[in-house]
């Protein structure tokens, strides 16, 4: 088995379990399918908060606006009356008019809120410098949970235009942000990753980085067992990769 640490630039991001004998364009899509659907985890987390303060989004017709600006305009948002949490609402006012103010009562807060901290601790990058690996279906685990309370505390559902329910759907926008520029896509190369490893005795350990722009653009493998490779300087090969080699 090998072992990758994932990083983005110098900050790691997750350790990935595999073989020497999956092809790389395949490890490829694997690691870029954990480290999006990371990334999905954690913007759902991020909007929880929201979520348990102020309720649900408000229609983006009214989002902005003032109570007299939109009676002014007769605007109505239609789910409003749908989507009620479990037990009832407490309101309290989102004063950047984002969210329509009706929040879950306090039990209701709290499926939520050990959700998320449950689906935080999955993503941590934490979970790598304690040496443990992550899998899609771990993290899927922790999205089918962030799914799942929301199901409990608005079992109604979210309105189509609330960001929790875009990226449970996968119809989120990220198009022109700053977070869709964290966003992974895999690319494809010809050579299997037992070509590049089979001159490595064991321990069969390496470091995978990935390097971003505003995609992945490449990978470069730092092979780490110390028979073999040292911090000398860098040499490229043919294939691309970079590889660090002793004298």
């Amino acid at each position: 088995m090998v072992q990758l640490h994932v990083k983005r630039g110098d900050e790691s991001q997750f350790l990935f379990s595999t073989s020497v004998d999956v092809p790389l364009e395949t490890l490829t899509q694997q690691v870029t399918a954990i480290y999006n659907t990371r990334l999905k985890v954690d913007r759902i987390c991020s909007e929880f908060p929201e979520l348990m303060d102020h309720g649900v989004t408000l229609p983006p017709n009214m989002q902005g606006l003032t109570d007299e600006q939109i009676v002014d305009l007769k605007l109505k948002d239609e789910w409003e009356e749908r989507c009620v949490p479990s037990g009832g609402p407490e309101f309290n006012k989102d004063e950047i008019g984002r969210r329509n103010g009706h929040a879950p009562n306090q039990k209701m807060k709290e499926v939520l809120r050990n959700t998320m901290e449950e689906a935080k601790a999955v993503i941590s990058k934490k979970q790598a410098v304690a040496g443990v690996c992550v899998t899609m279906e771990t993290v899927k685990e922790a999205l089918d949970r962030l799914r799942g309370a929301v199901m409990i505390v608005y079992p109604m559902g979210l309105p189509p235009h609330d960001p929790i329910r875009m990226e449970l759907e996968d119809q989120e926008d990220l198009s022109g942000t700053q977070v869709g520029k964290q966003q992974a896509s895999s690319w494809v190369v010809t050579s299997p990753l037992d070509e590049h490893l089979e001159s490595i005795q064991t321990p069969r350990h390496f470091h995978i980085l990935l390097s971003y722009s505003l995609t992945l653009k490449w990978i470069q493998l730092f092979f780490s067992p110390s028979l073999i490779y040292t911090h000398n300087p860098i040499i490229k090969t043919k294939t691309g990769f970079s590889r660090k080699k002793i004298d």
